[in-house]
Order: C-alpha cells, then structure tokens, then sequence
C-alpha cells in the first residue's frame, strides 16, 4: 500500500487553484489506487477555475481527465492489477434508478462524481472501477488515453447528431478541443464538408490538420452569412454548439437549415436562456436535442475509436506542463494558445 505525501492541486474557489502537499488516498474495498502518469485539462475544469462549479465545493481536489498505472489494489479487485496502464472517467451511474433502467445512465438520479487527476495519486472509487475503468490499449500514450472521458461526451453528442452521408455540418465553437473531436467524428460519420466557427488563434492550425473543409472567424465574419454562402442559402444540415455560451446556442439554431438539426452540447451557465423563434422551429421542423455527459457504452465506444485511430489525440495536446504550471495552462487555454493542455505530476 502506498502512503505519505503527495503533490496534489487543491481548488480554493474561482480563480484560485493551489499545488499544496497532501495524504496520499488511502483505499478501500473495490477501489484502486492510479499513479497518475497524464491528465489534461478541460473545459469544464476551465470553467470551474473561472466561475466555480456546483459539484466542487471548495475546497476540493481538482482534475478528472487522467491516466496512470495502477499502484495500488483494493480488496476484491481482480480486474486490474499493480503496474497495469489503465484510463478511467470521471463518474459512474447507480443502474438502478429511473434514468438508469431506461439506459439514460448520463442522467443518473445518484451519479457519482470523482475528482483529483491533477495529483500524484489519484483515488478511483469502487462504483468507478466496476464500470467506468479500462486498461490502456498497446500502442496508446497515457497522454492520449487521458481523451477519453472528453470524448465519450462528444461521441454521445455525435450519436444525437444522426450525421448521415452527404450531410454539411456545422459546429459553433469548432476550434476548442470538443469542437475537433467533433469535426473527426463528423467526417467518420459520413459528412461532405465540416464548417467550424470560432475566434482565428493558435487552434486555427489543428483544424486544418485535421481536414477542416472551412474556417470561420466568429471575430471579423458573420457565421450565418458565411454558413448560407457556403450552403447554397439553405443552412447547415447539421449544427453542433461546441462553446457553452447562451448567444452561441442562440446562433447555432439560426445556422440549420429547414428540417436540420441542431446538438446543444455546451453547457451554459446556470440560470441563463435564450429566446427561441417558435415559428422557424414549428415552419422549419427544427430538431433541437440537448445532450450532456457520457454513459458506460458510450465510454466504451470513445475507448475503441481512441484505439482504432478514428480519433487522433495527438494533434489535440498541444501543450505539455508539469503540475506546479497548472494554473499557466488554464490560462493558456482560456486565451486560445492551447487546445489541450496535458500535465505530468
């Protein structure tokens, strides 16, 4: 069993994230215990940095994307074993609920949330084990295993999207790390052409690397115009928000075209709305799906298309830091300099 000292980040509250020396997590039945070899930041950890978050109450560990190998096993554990590589998200489901006993697992009426990849050692709770952790496919980085929580979001997102072949997608926020694994996920399913709007940076380039077949700059173009322009004066057949702003969600239902549909991904603030046109969603036959978070099958697919190659990570971890530099990447990736940011305690 491991004991001592670690480094682990601590969040104090918006704007205050701390590198201080803690317990390592002790263990119990069922549980494992990961020596963290990679985590990545998020989006969401961007926003809970900047604004707070209703599951982290401070103070509290911080980070949910990270790899590692296995450093420690709890009593009962037979799947995984000292020395294994191994990648795990970031919650698991109660499967016994009324979300869960019709497959909405994401929706979960007593999901459990686990925190902490920003750490030597990480925790992983016995409910997580059982479901939601995998060992790493040969020939992938812990770096790029670490996409996977990420990107079972995204491929949920992708399903609700039904790309079908031919279609024009385009995605609002389509520069940031979610909005590249869409347009990779779009292209796999079959699109003609990937549009993705967002502010010209640094992130310019990876969209182009990985096939972009347009850029549009939000800060100097207007994306409906563009998107009308580029479509034949019809819209998007296919529109996935990718920015979690309310004006954002707003403009991504004004790039559909009639019959289009519409994937609201990014999560807004709490408390905020927008106003909908009820006429172009009745005339038009708009479809309007808002999806959030992952489920097991949906972790299980991310896993295989990370493994299969269907999904490049590499491109996304533009930037490598140390874990005392935490606070320098969340900056880096709040200005565009960065896609996603990796840290190595």
């Amino acid at each position: 069993m491991v004991s001592g000292k670690m480094k682990a980040a601590v969040y104090h509250g918006p704007g205050k994230v701390a590198i201080e020396e803690v317990d390592v997590p002790q263990i119990g039945e069922g549980e494992i215990l990961v020596r963290v070899r990679a985590a990545l930041i998020c989006g969401t950890d961007l926003k809970t940095f900047l604004r707070g978050h209703r599951l982290v109450k401070p103070p509290s560990p911080f980070g949910h994307e990270f790899a590692g190998e296995v450093a420690a096993t709890g009593r009962g554990v037979t799947r995984f074993s000292e020395g294994m590589p191994v990648v795990a998200v970031n919650s698991a489901p109660c499967n016994v609920c009324f979300f869960c006993k019709r497959g909405q697992h994401n929706l979960c009426e007593d999901i459990f949330f686990n925190w902490g990849g920003f750490a030597e050692y990480v925790r992983v709770p016995a409910r997580v084990v059982g479901q939601n952790v995998h060992p790493i496919p040969e020939g992938l980085s812990y770096k790029e295993a670490a996409l996977l929580e990420p990107l079972a979001c995204v491929v949920r997102g992708n399903e609700a999207a039904g790309i079908e072949l031919g279609d024009s997608v385009a995605i609002a926020g389509g520069t940031g790390p979610i909005g590249l694994m869409h347009l990779q996920l779009a292209f796999h399913q079959g699109a003609k052409e990937v549009i993705a709007i967002g502010l010209r940076d640094e992130r310019w380039a990876v969209a182009q690397e990985l096939g972009v077949s347009h850029l549009i700059d939000a800060g100097s173009e207007d994306p409906v115009e563009r998107v009308l322009e580029l479509t034949e004066g019809r819209g998007a057949d296919v529109v996935i928000e990718a920015a979690g702003v309310p004006e954002v969600w707003e403009m991504a239902i004004a790039l559909a075209r009639k019959g289009g549909r519409v994937v609201l991904f990014g999560g807004c603030p709490v408390g905020t709305s927008i106003p909908l046109d009820t006429s172009r969603l009745h005339y038009d036959e708009l479809n309007i799906k808002g999806v959030f978070h992952h489920t097991p099958g949906s972790v299980e697919r991310a896993l295989h298309l990370l493994a299969s190659g269907v999904v490049k990570a590499k491109p996304l971890i533009t930037t490598v830091l140390p874990l005392e530099r935490l606070e320098e990447g969340l900056l880096m990736m709040k200005e565009g300099k960065a896609v996603k940011v990796a840290i190595t305690p």
